[in-house]
């Protein structure tokens, strides 16, 4: 189970943004060009089935390893295959690529008296600002096609029309969507913009979800495997012990030799004493080092010393992951190759 017509990156430049106030299941439209071809990207505002208002989270200060990757592309679209949908490539994944938190997603409205306070407005300032500073806007989600001569149905000067949609996430789907699901596809809006003066350029992502899909996926389907559907990020579904152990620092770049004296630093926020035993923690390869035998007390660190044998974490950027013992998530962070330029310095989340 997949994306119909397949999954993909349009790298871009914006020229005209639309609102769509109407009812049933509007979408913002932008019009993108590549340099030599036209696209209509269309990105979901509110959903067809109860609750109908979108979850969202925009990070204005997006940093990853994967914005090293998209500088890389071509304009135009690039087609990610089965083969490449995996951690450490250019796909997507909210649950497995440590692109942002998931509970940090908020439910708004699509249409909303009053300025800058629904959907269409927060999605049309991000796409105004791109178009005035040319800024490089990269759409993930689902390319499609029409046939010759058949011109788009928003921007008639697209012909045949062509673009992406589906851009949000895209597993988690029960019910008539489900057939929908797979991992490392999911969709989203990352906007590389550049600065006045040449320098210090920076990345916004924008990350969309429909308050029905599940936050606990299978990770060879993307089919859920929670029944608490949608409640992860309002308040997490997670076991609250368990939640509340975060990674909070990294040692990636050791003195000398890597292997063996990398670690990772975990805290235990809550006011009880917390069992690691089978949790793990993994790279962005998915090679996870059992932590048996650790435990955390209550407002207490540990730091856990990676013996080089399994879990590895790259110079070049990467994601750590923390699994229970049903290897769910329970926290995720990343790190990007400036972050570990000197030796000896530890990361802090």
């Amino acid at each position: 189970m997949s994306l119909h017509n397949g999954y993909g990156v349009l790298k871009c430049h914006a020229v005209i943004g639309e609102k769509e106030l109407g009812k049933g299941t509007p979408h913002y439209q932008v019009h993108v060009k590549d340099g030599q071809l036209s696209y209509r990207l269309a990105i979901n505002v509110r959903s067809s089935q109860k609750p109908f208002d979108l979850l969202y989270f925009v990070d204005d200060n997006f940093q990853h390893f994967i914005t090293d990757k998209l500088d890389k592309l071509d304009f135009g679209l690039t087609k990610i295959e089965q083969s490449d949908r995996k951690a450490g490539g250019t796909a997507l994944d909210y649950i497995r690529a440590n692109l942002f938190k998931v509970n940090q997603m908020k439910p708004l409205p699509f249409n909303v008296p009053g300025a800058n306070n629904d959907l269409n407005e927060l999605i049309d300032s991000l796409i105004q600002r791109a178009i005035e500073t040319q800024a490089v806007v990269y759409a993930f989600g689902e390319p499609w096609k029409d046939k010759e001569g058949k011109a788009d149905k928003v921007f008639p000067e697209i012909n045949p029309s062509r673009g992406v949609h589906n851009i949000h996430m895209n597993q988690g789907n029960s019910g008539q969507f489900a057939g929908e699901n797979g991992v490392f596809q999911d969709g989203g809006l990352l906007i590389h913009y550049p600065s006045a003066s040449g320098s210090h350029d920076h990345w916004v992502a924008a990350f969309f979800a429909f308050q029905s899909q599940s936050f606990h996926t299978d990770d060879r389907t993307g089919n859920p495997i929670d029944t608490r559907v949608g409640t992860e990020p309002i308040s997490s579904s997670l076991p609250s012990v368990k939640a509340r152990v975060r990674i909070v620092a990294a040692l990636v770049n050791p003195r000398g030799e890597d292997t063996g004296k990398e670690s990772v630093t975990l805290m235990n926020s809550s006011p009880e004493k917390v069992d690691l035993s089978d949790w793990a923690i993994a790279d962005k390869l998915k090679h996870k080092q059992r932590l048996d035998g650790l435990s955390i007390e209550p407002g207490q660190a540990i730091t856990v010393p990676l013996s080089g044998e399994n879990v590895q974490l790259s110079n070049d950027g990467g994601i750590i992951s923390l699994l229970d013992s049903q290897d769910i998530k329970v926290d995720g962070v990343s790190y990007t190759k400036e972050s570990v330029l000197e030796q000896g310095w530890t990361i802090v989340f």
